[in-house]
């Protein structure tokens, strides 16, 4: 059964407004939000939650969307839509049976997957754009990936339960 088109609209709109929350959120230095003077990626937390209950297509425009915002409000060279869409469209491809139970530990490990997966690219566009030296670029990759995976991973559950919530009949309609 379809949902009307006013219920539609308020999930489109929940689901925009969460993702700008996610963004907005990079920018608050709160305690307790960082480890080794890494920071939660947020946007990579909200795709992995946007994920998991959809198509991979879906997912990649998702992920593409987020990173180009996540480019427009911090640095755009190397490109974050790259290391999104990879983790949203490898995140929606899961076999959700098998994988994924949708419970708290399994988008932790997932989204600790995807911060080491997407930081990785970020290392690979380094390289390939040769201002730093490469061996620089992959020891400093080790700490930030583990860095994020780990202070990200701990925070996705808390995020993915509301996200959860907003998204249950939306995501049920388009499986």
């Amino acid at each position: 059964m379809q949902p009307s088109l006013s219920r539609q609209i308020v999930n489109g709109i929940g689901t925009f407004l969460s993702a700008i929350c996610a963004l907005l959120a990079l920018f608050a230095p709160v305690p307790g939000w960082a480890i080794a003077g890494i920071s939660v990626d947020w946007p990579l937390i909200w795709i992995v939650c946007f994920s998991i209950r959809r198509t991979p297509l879906m997912a990649g425009v998702a992920g593409l969307a987020m990173g180009w915002a996540q480019d427009g409000i911090t640095m755009a060279r190397p490109t974050h839509a790259l290391g999104l869409a990879l983790a949203a469209v490898l995140t929606a491809r899961l076999e959700k049976q098998r994988f994924i139970q949708e419970d708290f530990i399994s988008v932790a490990l997932i989204t600790f997957a995807m911060a080491v997966l997407s930081e990785t690219c970020m290392a690979l566009q380094y390289s390939i754009m040769g201002h730093i030296a490469i061996a620089e670029i992959w020891s400093h990759h080790q700490w930030v990936a583990l860095g994020s995976a780990l202070i990200s991973s701990l925070w996705a559950p808390l995020v993915y339960l509301p996200l959860r919530w907003w998204w249950r009949d939306q995501a049920d309609n388009l499986s």
